[in-house]
């Protein structure tokens, strides 16, 4: 492919495998951690990367990529700056959607429902397994907002570097938020566009509703 290949001629057949409803499992969890430890097993590069989509109060969505740091019956927990733009919308709009997209298996996982935010304990105990570096940055970057360079932001680091040292607590505007999926769709790219698409829906006795797609 050359540079000057226009965009609308870039194509892709989608042949690596197949999705077959009678062969996913019952609960969508189940079927992602599959997925997702086969990701891991294959060396995917950030197979923990997501997209977070969410909702502003003037109705425009806004989305970003985050990184997945558990994952369980209760949901998909992530953490960031409550003070941050998707904090502020997740504030307004406690819902939100997750796209995880596995290029090199041909795979795409949407998730949508609800959010809220996770324990102070279990923010507490994920702030203190980072990095210090990572930890000194929650610190120093107030995320989201308008700033006159980079140096600024070294310079907070180090600010707040001096003053705690070794032991930086958790900030109060910074932790943990967890989606409680109410819709999932497992995508399987397949040859002639007629890709697979596997759906399941929460119903009211809490059971998943699984069905097939359209491409």
């Amino acid at each position: 492919m050359s540079d000057n290949t226009p965009l609308s001629d870039l194509r892709k057949s989608y042949e690596q495998g197949t999705l077959d409803e009678h062969q996913t499992a019952s609960e969508p969890l189940v079927q992602f951690q599959g997925w997702l430890a086969e990701a891991l097993r294959r060396g995917i590069d950030e197979p923990n990367a997501m997209t977070l989509a969410t909702v502003g109060e003037n109705g425009r969505p806004s989305s970003r990529p985050v990184l997945i740091k558990d994952c369980d019956e209760r949901g998909i927990v992530w953490y960031s700056n409550y003070a941050s733009r998707k904090g502020r919308e997740l504030a307004s709009t406690p819902y939100a959607a997750l796209q995880f997209h596995w290029v090199a298996l041909e795979r795409v996982v949407r998730i949508e429902g609800r959010v809220e935010k996770v324990s102070e304990a279990e923010s507490d105990a994920y702030f203190a397994s980072r990095p210090l570096n990572h930890r000194i940055g929650a610190w120093a970057s107030p995320q989201s907002e308008v700033i006159a360079g980079r140096g600024s932001i070294v310079a907070r680091a180090a600010e707040y570097g001096l003053k705690f040292g070794l032991h930086p607590p958790r900030p109060p505007h910074w932790g943990g938020y967890r989606l409680q999926p109410d819709y999932w769709e497992f995508w399987q790219g397949r040859a002639s566009r007629l890709h697979d698409r596997i759906a399941y829906r929460l119903q009211a006795d809490g059971r998943w509703l699984r069905q097939r797609l359209a491409p």
